[in-house]
């Protein structure tokens, strides 16, 4: 039970850096011009990016400094997860084990 909750933990994190990454680069063809926000389908993927990564990013984008039009935070994010929230799971997990 605990194995396939932690299993679980880990592969949601995995999915929301895979979909942080995909919403970065979806606001950048968006930025250039290369996919239309005016339609219909392009539209509602970035209504489902905003939605799924705007609760974590906004906090973080107000807590780092403006830095002219370039956003850090997916990247704080990201490095967040991979070197602070997964090591962190992991001890819990090989703490609750060992108990």
């Amino acid at each position: 039970m605990l194995i396939g909750l932690f299993m679980v933990l880990m592969r949601l994190l995995d999915v929301y850096c895979w979909v942080l990454l995909l919403s970065c680069i979806f606001i950048n063809l968006c930025m250039f011009g290369i996919l239309d926000s005016r339609n219909q389908i392009v539209w509602k993927v970035g209504i489902f990016f905003s939605r799924v990564t705007e609760p974590v990013l906004g906090p973080v984008r107000r807590m780092l400094p403006n830095l002219g039009g370039v956003d850090f935070s997916p990247m704080v994010v990201l490095l967040g997860i991979q070197y602070v929230l997964q090591p962190l799971l992991l001890e819990a997990f090989r703490a609750l084990l060992l108990r």
